[in-house]
C-alpha cells in the first residue's frame, strides 16, 4: 500500500484547500490530506479538516467508511428516501462505520471546525458520488481519481464540464 503521508500530525501533513462557490447554499470550504491507498484491495485513507463554518460538498460515500473525528466535531444533515433529514452530531473521539451506498448528506464542523480521518474500502474503486447543491446531477469520483489529482497537485471532485447538448 503506498503511504503519501507517513504521519498524521495534523500540523505538519501536506493540506490541500477545496472551495467550491458553484454551491451558494452553504460555504464549501475544507482541505484534506492523502495518508495512503492501495488499488488492489480498493483502500484510500485521508485526512479531512472543516474550515469554520466550512462544509464539504453534498455527497454520498460509495465505498465502505470508517469515520473518527480526530478534534472539534462533526455534523451531517442525511437526507432520508422519503424526503426528511436525519441529523447526526459526532466529537472529538467519536467513532462511526457506514455500509457502501450510504445516503447523501451534507457534512460540516464545529463552531471551531473539526478534523476527521476517513479510511474506505471500495471493491469497484469508486469513493463517492458528489451532487449539486439540490442534490440532483451526482458524479462519481474513484480512488484513482484521488491520487491523480494528489500527484498533480490539484483538487479532486469537480463537477465534469456540461457538453452543449445539456
Amino acid at each position: 500500500m503506498p503511504v503519501v503521508t507517513p504521519t498524521f500530525d495534523l500540523n505538519t501533513v501536506p493540506w490541500r484547500r477545496v472551495v467550491d462557490p458553484s454551491i451558494t447554499r452553504f460555504t464549501v470550504d475544507f482541505e484534506y490530506s492523502l495518508l495512503g491507498y492501495d488499488f488492489d484491495s480498493g483502500r484510500l485513507d485521508m485526512l479531512l479538516r472543516y474550515a469554520k463554518g466550512g462544509h464539504c460538498r453534498p455527497h454520498r460515500h460509495v465505498a465502505t467508511t470508517v469515520t473518527m473525528v480526530l478534534e472539534g466535531e462533526q455534523f451531517l444533515e442525511e437526507v432520508l428516501p422519503d424526503g426528511t433529514a436525519r441529523k447526526i452530531h459526532r466529537k472529538a473521539g467519536d467513532y462511526a462505520l457506514a455500509p457502501a451506498d450510504a445516503l447523501p448528506h451534507d457534512e460540516w464542523g464545529g463552531p471551531d471546525g473539526g478534523t476527521v480521518l476517513l479510511s474506505m474500502t471500495a471493491r469497484d474503486g469508486l469513493l463517492f458520488e458528489y451532487f449539486d447543491e439540490n442534490m440532483r446531477n451526482g458524479w462519481t469520483l474513484s480512488i484513482r481519481d484521488y491520487v491523480d489529482a494528489w500527484e498533480n497537485d490539484t483538487v479532486y471532485g469537480t463537477a465534469p464540464a456540461k457538453t452543449a447538448a445539456e
